[in-house]
This record gives structure tokens, sequence and C-alpha cells, in this order.
């Protein structure tokens, strides 16, 4: 589990990399957790498009700073690297080969998550 915060709480299995107040900053703005491949790392998306990477989650970059028509929602992992979605549907990847979006088009209801097919 991911808070707001960026604070990350493991249960079970899951191992525990790393979380952003262990990083010394302060943010209130992370909107989810996706797991590497491995399961032996992970990466927290905020919903300005900044990512966090910690245990092997590699850092292919983000969105913090850049300036969104919406928020990110949700982000999925593809190709060793990760997709984050934005409210309007808009795509947008790192590391991750692009197929598509629906930024730019009228949408009847907001996207709220995104999911990884295999």
């Amino acid at each position: 589990m991911v808070g707001q915060d960026g604070g990350v709480f493991a249960f079970g299995a899951a191992g525990f990399f790393g979380s952003v107040p262990g990083l010394g900053i302060s943010v209130r703005n992370i909107v989810g957790i996706v797991a590497t491949p491995t399961g032996r790392g992970y990466w927290l998306i905020g919903s300005d498009g900044g990512v966090f990477s910690f245990g092997d989650a590699a850092f292919h970059g983000s969105l913090g700073g850049v300036s969104l028509t919406a928020p990110i929602v949700g982000a999925s992992t593809a190709g060793g690297g990760y997709r984050l979605v934005a409210s309007d549907g808009g795509i947008f990847c790192f590391g991750a080969p692009f197929e598509g979006s629906e930024g730019g088009h009228p949408l009847n209801q907001p996207v709220v998550a995104m999911a990884t097919s295999n």
C-alpha cells in the first residue's frame, strides 16, 4: 500500500524498498504504486506526473515540472518501463512502447485507472 504522502507499507511477502518520506522530501499527491515485473522494486506515481523509483525499478523519466491538461490517475508497467495515464485519457510512456492514447478526444467520463495486459 502507498499513502498520499508516498509512505509505503509492505505486508506478507511484499518487500519494502523505500518510501518518499525516507528521502527527506514532502509530497501530498501520490496516486499509485506499480511493482516491477521481478517484485523487487516499485514506482510511486504522483498526480503531477512525478515518478519515484525504489528497489530494482529503473527511472526512465517523469512529467514532474510539465504543465498537464489533466492530472495523472494511474500507471502500469510495460516493456521494462512504465506508462502513466491522465484523467483525460492521455498516455505518457517512459521506457515503454507507445500504443495509443485518448488524450485530445472527448470522453463520457474521466479515466480513473489503467492496467497492464499480458
